[in-house]
């Protein structure tokens, strides 16, 4: 039988053969709407971004812009693509799974952070030596240092996502554990403490303080990951209070607080709903969670079938890839069209002709992304090793890379320094 790890053109052609393989080893009692949820949630984020990016020539230059500026209507749709509180929803499912099972198999904190640090920095490495060999090789050819920074913020923007999740995940024997000995109180507490923060963010002005919202914020959804594991919120009744719940406060944040429609960041509003988040992002997250949470039964239903199945399961194969290197794909799409005499790139966004050919340019961001889908997605599978690191190692580390990556994701990895770099 063919491994995931054979090569040769037998083993490219027949990628769908091996995710029917792994398929049909899912034991029972796995929940495939877990990693339906994973992969949906993505793969929002993917479309969202690529249906959003607006880059246009005007004057000679080209401008990036974001759709969210030109036509205010768009910002609504952020309520449907915004689905990182279903990531963590999911995170704190399969983390409090994982994390249970390696007691059960006396397996210590350091064993488990391993693996579980190696499957989500792994991937990311990949992408940042190739926009440092980017970086030098626009410099050695005299590209505008300018466009390259923009260039690469773009691209890394996924990354602030993977630095908040790796802090979640290094605490997750602390969240589970408050949970397990509280309950949803713990989850309330966070709720308190994001309301507070905000409190002083908004009433006392004190700005610097909302970067703790990203912990507040995402630990409690993490925390709902959690309750569903453990049936709390299972049920189309349970989903839709929280629904309505979630939905009534979202509602009237934006409608009688100071919080904006957009649940992403438009570029010149003063406020953003995501940098740092607030409580309007908690709110959106739990009117999400409610409602996927209330057609879980006949979606298991359905994953029960081989052929949607071995779809997820092939998806997931590769989901950590797809969403680091999506919007490389797309970057460099944009700049192709820059060398081909700005093709695709003259139309003014909003305007209809500009929606008339979005499904081509979506189509040609999904076949930039496929060679490095494929390319790439191995380094999601690859092992973390023999060796395993002293547990304050390991959290030290965790702690430099969430640093590293919020860094990068904030401004890049180019500029005006040695080899194009900052």
């Amino acid at each position: 039988m063919m491994t995931a790890n054979s090569s040769g053109p037998k083993s490219k052609t027949n990628i769908w053969s091996q995710a029917a393989a792994l398929a049909a080893k899912t034991p029972e009692s796995r929940n495939r709407y877990v990693d339906l949820l994973r992969a949906v949630s993505i793969f929002a984020v993917v479309f969202g971004h690529w249906l959003m990016a607006a880059p246009y020539v005007s004057d000679g230059g080209v401008q990036i812009t974001s759709m969210l500026e030109h036509q205010q209507w768009t910002r609504w749709m952020t309520w449907v693509f915004q689905v990182m509180p279903v990531f963590f929803l999911v995170g704190g499912y399969s983390n409090g799974i994982s994390w249970l099972s390696a007691q059960s198999k006396g397996r210590s904190y350091a064993e488990w952070l391993q693996v579980r640090l190696q499957r989500l920095v792994g991937p990311v490495l990949p992408l940042i030596v190739m926009w440092i060999i980017l970086a030098a090789g626009a410099q050695f050819m005299g590209v505008n240092a300018t466009m390259v920074k923009v260039a690469s913020q773009m691209a890394l923007i996924p990354i602030w996502f993977l630095a908040v999740y790796v802090f979640v995940v290094v605490l997750v024997p602390i969240s589970y554990a408050a949970w397990q000995r509280y309950g949803f109180k713990s989850f309330w507490l966070l709720v308190v403490a994001a309301v507070l923060n905000d409190l002083l963010f908004f009433a006392a002005d004190q700005r610097a303080i909302g970067v703790l919202n990203y912990a507040f914020v995402w630990l409690a959804v993490h925390q709902l990951g959690y309750a569903w594991r453990d049936g709390y919120m299972a049920g189309a009744r349970q989903g839709l209070t929280w629904v309505i719940g979630g939905g009534l406060v979202l509602v009237g944040l934006i409608t009688i607080g100071p919080y904006p429609v957009s649940m992403v960041s438009v570029p010149g509003q003063e406020i953003s709903n995501t940098l740092p988040p607030k409580i309007s992002m908690l709110a959106l997250g739990i009117v999400q969670c409610g409602l996927l949470l209330s057609i879980e039964a006949p979606m298991r239903r359905w994953l029960s079938k081989a052929t949607p199945w071995t779809a997820v399961v092939l998806v997931n194969s590769m989901i950590m890839t797809v969403f680091l290197w999506h919007l490389t794909a797309s970057t460099l799409a944009i700049g192709g069209a820059l060398l081909l005499n700005d093709i695709g790139l003259e139309v003014m966004p909003g305007s209809g002709t500009w929606w008339a050919i979005r499904p081509v340019w979506i189509l040609v961001y999904l076949l930039a992304l496929l060679p490095f889908a494929l390319g790439f997605g191995r380094f999601e599978r690859s092992a973390a090793g023999d060796r395993i690191h002293p547990p304050w190692r390991l959290v030290s580390g965790a702690i430099l890379i969430c640093a590293g990556l919020a860094l990068l994701a904030l401004d890049g990895v180019a500029g005006d320094g040695w080899l194009g770099l900052r």
